[in-house]
């Protein structure tokens, strides 16, 4: 791998996100809705899910026509460069289809399975998160300037705030209620906004102490969670793993491991 590799991937990503989250914000009709249900009737997917994904993939199939893709809409394909794209052009689906602001686009590529460029944008906010692998995460906003990330300095675990997600399957969501409420009166309090992007970047802005949720695919954590790490938080899954669709967990050194402790206690990945 090299920089400029590196740098011609994350340029990409940018502006592939850039155009989608504009057309996600601008486009968005009126009289929006549910185009199809993905893991329960809850689960849903929007026409404008769709269409930023045919966006996303056309601008980097236009540039780089070797490369393999992930895509939570259905994009999928090897490719011969070694190099995969991973995406979800909406990530908070339900908060979107609801006026909600939060919502992102999330957009890693990866070369031999490793993420090494990721970018998530956030339009109602006015951010852009960006990271490369070892060059650490940066962010555009409201603010003047681009900004270096750095996650917060870790509190004890009964002055953290941290955030969760729920799954769209009932079983699995009660389940993940149950592990809450255990958990909740340990922390300062829990969060739930919606998005796994979003929150893995709260996380890395410092706006978070971490972060967990169960059921998350490849392509809900492959960006936030690059950009978590470059910004210093640790991320994981069950002990000795890596963030997975049973466990995936991001928070500020200090913060980390007595949360995986007690997720793990209380059987988050069941």
């Amino acid at each position: 791998m090299t920089d400029s590799l590196h740098t011609e991937l994350l340029e990409i990503a940018q502006e592939a996100a850039r155009r989608a989250g504009a057309l996600l914000r601008d486009g968005r009709p009126a009289d929006l809705a549910v185009a199809a249900t993905k893991s329960s009737p809850i689960d849903v997917v929007t026409e404008m899910d769709i269409a930023a994904e045919k966006l996303i993939t056309t601008l980097i199939a236009d540039r780089r026509p070797d490369d393999g893709f992930l895509g939570e809409e259905g994009a999928s394909g090897d490719g011969t460069s070694g190099v995969r794209w991973v995406i979800d052009p909406l990530d908070g689906t339900v908060n979107y289809l609801y006026g909600l602001p939060t919502w992102a686009v999330s957009i890693a590529a990866e070369q031999d399975g490793e993420t090494v460029a990721g970018v998530v944008e956030i339009p109602m906010r006015g951010e852009s998160y960006h990271a490369v692998r070892g060059g650490g995460a940066w962010a555009t906003g409201t603010w003047e300037g681009t900004r270096a990330l750095a996650c917060r300095p870790a509190p004890p675990l009964d002055q953290a705030l941290v955030s969760t997600g729920f799954n769209y399957v009932t079983e699995v969501r009660t389940r993940q209620a149950e592990v809450a409420a255990r958990l909740v009166p340990l922390l300062r309090d829990i969060r739930r906004g919606g998005s796994a992007a979003v929150d893995l970047c709260d996380v890395a802005a410092g706006r978070l102490d971490g972060y967990y949720e169960r059921g998350l695919h490849p392509w809900d954590l492959a960006a936030g969670d690059l950009i978590a790490r470059e910004a210093g938080a640790l991320t994981g899954g069950r002990p000795g793993e890596r963030p997975s669709h049973d466990l995936t967990i991001a928070a500020t050194p200090g913060v980390f491991e007595p949360l995986q402790r007690l997720l793990e206690d209380f059987g988050a990945w069941r």
